[in-house]
């Protein structure tokens, strides 16, 4: 008796979580056709009183999804790296997933996204469980970053040249050549 009254006050606070947290704006930039890989950017509202985390994303039109964030250092330097905890979603907040910082990243797209498209993608909270949203592919050339398009550039939408500066990861570190 006592499992189930447990079981049930979990099952009970999880469909609390889920009904607060809510997606606005989900969207994803046009693509060129040759490459792999692709964002996908939304508001994330947490109407609840407790915090959440976004954990995992994934969608039929890519084979690996990630969490990532873009900075730009004070030399002005562009830096993506993988959020591995997932992407915090403070209590009575909204986080914004934007070109040129946090976002859904795509890492082997199926198919290029073309404008006017649309596909599901789940978004698994700690809390609040998987949410399936219907996410638009759209011209977002009005969002183009601040410093040049490099964020445009990664996800395949060639209207302007990277940055001069961008930090990859090096493999050969500490190797002479």
């Amino acid at each position: 008796m006592k499992k189930t009254v447990v079981t049930l006050s979990a099952l009970l606070l999880s469909v609390a979580a889920f009904a607060d947290i809510h997606i606005e704006n989900p969207r994803s930039r046009i693509t060129a056709p040759t490459v792999k890989r692709g964002g996908a950017f939304m508001n994330i509202k947490n109407d609840g009183k407790t915090d959440d985390v976004l954990i995992a994303a994934s969608t039929p039109r890519s084979s690996k999804t990630e969490l990532h964030n873009t900075t730009i250092d004070e030399n002005g330097v562009m830096k993506m790296r993988e959020m591995k905890d997932g992407i915090s979603v403070p209590a009575g907040q909204t986080v914004e997933l934007k070109p040129d910082s946090l976002h859904v990243m795509f890492m082997d797209l199926h198919e290029p996204f073309v404008e006017g498209q649309t596909y599901p993608l789940t978004l698994k909270f700690k809390n609040a469980g998987e949410k399936t949203v219907t996410v638009t592919v759209k011209d977002m050339s009005n969002e183009t970053p601040q410093k040049g398009n490099m964020h445009a550039h990664m996800h395949g939408e060639h209207k302007a040249p990277p940055p001069p500066q961008m930090v990859m990861p090096n493999h050969h570190a500490g190797h002479q050549h």
